[in-house]
């Protein structure tokens, strides 16, 4: 019991922490040159966004699948299934892929589980980049678990997504880049999408799993009810840590539409399209736009 109490004082330290960075963080005087984007509803410097959003996930690494689980009522595992059952890693020979923001390592171990159990392939590779130190300690902790630690199949590196070093992740290189519910927290959108297009070879996929609009205006109600009232409530009952839990609500509404974000990804030089839905078969919506599957091809 004691250690439980322990524990849950650290959650509130760290949620007091991240309390204190919001309050501290100021956005610049009308008039300034300084550039900003937002952190949740906040406008923040572009310099600030990176720590802030650190301080959220270091607040709830230990407890990430809990926070997705509340989030989602659990149908998250269900979408990551779906998602990597989309991209059938392995059906066409070993790949390499590369998998942004994906510290705890739930989306790498689908993909190397897909791979072996469907097309018995153990050649495929997962290269787990995060920003978040914490984050890939979980993951690392999760694959010792597995049959692929200590196995080439599988590697953790603390990067951020808009700068990942060349000579770590050189230029067409990869024929998989995926990013589960990890690309609205980076401050630039844009920079991710292009370091997304150098790291991959030409004809490889890049694949983003993230939550959207909700197309349907009755669900879009109750999504939003659910959402500004339960999940911060969750978080404090779950982590002790109401801030990041209300950071990740207003994070979700501050993302793109399904529309904006496919230009987005055009933009950063790929081609959209397949059998998906969406304008201009860019995008399928997962549960009227709760979540969304994005690809485009390096062409």
């Amino acid at each position: 019991m004691q250690t439980a109490s322990r524990g849950l004082r650290g959650n509130f330290r760290r949620a007091s922490s991240i309390h204190a960075r919001l309050n501290h963080t100021q956005p610049p005087p009308p008039g300034s040159n300084a550039s900003t984007t937002h952190f949740g509803f906040r406008t923040v410097p572009e310099e600030s966004k990176e720590s802030l959003v650190r301080g959220v996930f270091d607040s709830v690494a230990s407890s990430y699948d809990v926070m997705n689980d509340a989030m989602s009522l659990g149908v998250h595992r269900l979408w990551k299934d779906n998602f990597i059952s989309l991209l059938r890693p392995g059906s066409k020979g070993p790949v390499r892929c590369i998998d942004l923001a994906g510290g705890t390592g739930d989306i790498a171990l689908r993909i190397l589980d897909w791979a072996r159990e469907k097309y018995a392939d153990r050649e495929t590779t997962v290269d787990v980049v995060d920003i978040n130190g914490e984050m890939l300690k979980e993951g690392y902790k999760r694959f010792k678990k597995t049959m692929y630690h200590n196995t080439p199949q599988i590697a953790f590196h603390e990067a951020n997504a808009q700068a990942l070093p060349e000579d770590v992740f050189p230029s067409n290189s990869y024929d998989l880049y995926t990013i589960a519910f990890g690309i609205r927290n980076v401050t630039s959108i844009p920079d991710a999408l292009k370091e997304a297009h150098r790291v991959l070879k030409p004809g490889g996929t890049f694949a983003c799993l993230e939550f959207n609009k909700v197309t349907n205006p009755i669900l879009a109600q109750v999504y939003d009810q659910y959402s500004f009232s339960v999940i911060p409530l969750l978080g404090t009952i779950l982590a002790g840590d109401r801030d990041s839990y209300q950071y990740l609500v207003e994070s979700i509404r501050k993302f793109p539409s399904q529309q904006d974000f496919a230009r987005m990804i055009s933009d950063a030089g790929f081609a959209t399209g397949g059998n998906f839905e969406g304008d201009g078969g860019a995008w399928r919506d997962l549960w009227g736009g709760v979540a969304c599957i994005h690809t485009g091809v390096k062409v």
